[in-house]
């Protein structure tokens, strides 16, 4: 994991969209990020999961337009202003993406992390076990202001178990459903075996 000042000097040797924000209280004392500094209780409880199953997360002021207010990805970190940031479920959605990306390429993502449907639905389907494992209601994730007006449908279907994009994380060895989960002696979805891609 770079240390702040590296992540620092190879931000700022870039032309990027987001301006870095610098503060002792960011990492602890072994380079991981600590979640105090950020005002909303929702936001840092979903940094500290993050932060947890070893991504990469780090704050800046935003200067440009992005799809996700408040979120930028550069080279698989995970920048969150938090002034723009409207909907905190978000990052878990962005995370998703970032998560179901193979490890040898997640240093490589920046701003929209992929356009492909299969990869859409993976992060959909990581980011209800994510919301499932730390508690949260559905709706944090699948919030009226996302999904083209589709978030009801999403809360419904996959509180009722019908859920899609779970073949596909399972295929990659990221989670097991019905038969499988049995086969392996691990609990079914929306339980995760890991909740990063290798």
């Amino acid at each position: 994991m770079l240390s702040l000042g590296c992540l620092y000097e190879k931000l700022r040797s870039r032309q990027v969209l987001y301006k870095f924000v610098s503060s002792e209280s960011i990492y602890d004392e072994v380079g991981r990020m600590t979640h105090h500094e950020f005002k909303d209780e929702l936001t840092a409880r979903i940094v500290a999961f993050l932060t947890g199953i070893g991504l990469e997360v780090s704050t800046g002021d935003i200067s440009e337009k992005t799809f996700l207010p408040g979120i930028f990805i550069d080279r698989g970190v995970l920048i969150i202003d938090e002034s723009k940031l409207e909907y905190p479920g978000d990052l878990l959605h962005e995370a998703g993406h970032l998560t179901v990306i193979p490890s040898s390429q997640r240093g490589q993502l920046e701003l929209d992390v992929s356009k492909m449907a299969a990869d859409e639905m993976m992060a959909i389907a990581w980011s209800y076990a994510a919301l499932v494992h730390i508690g949260l209601e559905p709706s944090v994730v699948f919030h009226p202001g996302g999904y083209r007006g589709g978030s009801q449908s999403l809360i419904d279907n996959f509180t009722q178990g019908r859920y899609f994009g779970v073949p596909m994380l399972q295929w990659v060895g990221m989670t097991a459903e019905g038969a499988r989960a049995k086969e392996m002696e691990v609990a079914p979805y929306p339980n995760m075996i890991k909740w990063l891609r290798e």
